[in-house]
C-alpha cells in the first residue's frame, strides 16, 4: 500500500498505517483493511455515553479515535448497530469489576 486511504465500493479502507494505529487501542479487538471489530469495553462505554447525551464523535474522540481515520459514515453505522441492538434485545450487559449488570430497556 501507498499509505494513503482507499475507497472500496464507497467504503473507506485502511492503511498499514492507520491498522497499525488502530490496532493499538485498547477499544479494538481486531482490524484490518476493511473494518474494525470493537471491543465489549468499548460496546459498553459508548451505550453509557450515548445514555448520558453525548453524540457518537464524541465518543469515539473520547475513547482515543481519531474521525478522520476511522471515517465519519463508520461511526454512525456502529452507532445505529449498538442502538439498534439495544432496541432488539432490550438489554445491555455491562461487566463492571466483575459484576454483571443487567440494563433493561424500559
Amino acid at each position: 500500500m501507498n499509505g494513503t486511504a482507499k475507497f472500496e465500493m464507497g467504503k473507506k479502507t485502511f492503511t498499514e498505517k492507520e491498522i497499525s494505529l488502530l490496532s493499538k487501542n485498547p477499544y479494538v479487538r481486531s482490524v484490518s483493511v476493511k473494518g474494525i471489530t470493537y471491543s465489549d469495553k468499548f460496546k459498553q462505554l459508548f451505550m453509557k455515553q450515548s445514555e448520558r447525551g453525548m453524540f457518537p464523535g464524541e465518543i469515539f474522540e473520547a475513547l482515543g479515535f481519531d474521525e478522520e481515520v476511522i471515517g465519519i459514515s463508520r461511526i454512525r453505522n456502529s452507532a445505529a448497530r449498538r442502538r439498534k441492538a439495544f432496541e432488539k434485545d432490550g438489554v445491555m450487559l455491562c461487566n463492571h469489576r466483575n459484576q454483571i449488570q443487567i440494563r433493561v430497556k424500559r
